[in-house]
């Protein structure tokens, strides 16, 4: 098995264990997070800061390297503009997110343990990814 792979079960694994044990897999925790206006939750604050604190010091790293530790090439975003596309997806996201209590990460660990709301979600944002794929293929009119 290529060493990649390897990195990947182990990475995967890692962010998994830390969303069930942070509460980022459980939808009634991160609905009480985000209920700002009723009985709020800050727990999940420390979670999205410890997440956001180590994003940008391995986004800084990996912005200085031409390959990973793996010796794979580095693909990092290059576009840095807001656009309508951006802002519509980061709405829907933030909906979706909003009336769930799931985000894609979450669900997936929701869904290996049998949550049947992690089963809609799921196969709610598989729908709509294969849309988005058939939207972006389709020759524009």
């Amino acid at each position: 098995m290529p060493k990649h792979y390897v990195s990947a079960l182990f990475t995967g694994l890692i962010f998994g264990l830390g969303l069930l044990l942070s509460g980022m897999a459980n939808p009634a925790k991160v609905l009480g997070f985000l209920d700002l206006a009723g009985n709020w939750d800050p727990s999940l604050l420390l979670v999205m800061g410890g997440a956001i604190a180590i994003g940008l010091v391995a986004f800084s790293i990996a912005g200085r390297r031409s390959h990973s530790l793996l010796g794979q090439a580095m693909r990092l975003p290059l576009k840095r503009e807001l656009d309508q596309r951006l802002i519509l997806g980061s709405l829907g996201f933030g909906v979706g997110w909003g009336i769930a209590g799931l985000c894609p990460g979450p669900a997936l660990v929701a869904l290996g343990a049998g949550a049947p709301k992690a089963i809609v979600f799921v196969a709610a944002m598989l729908t709509g990814m294969a849309l988005f794929e058939w939207f972006e293929r389709k020759p524009a009119a």
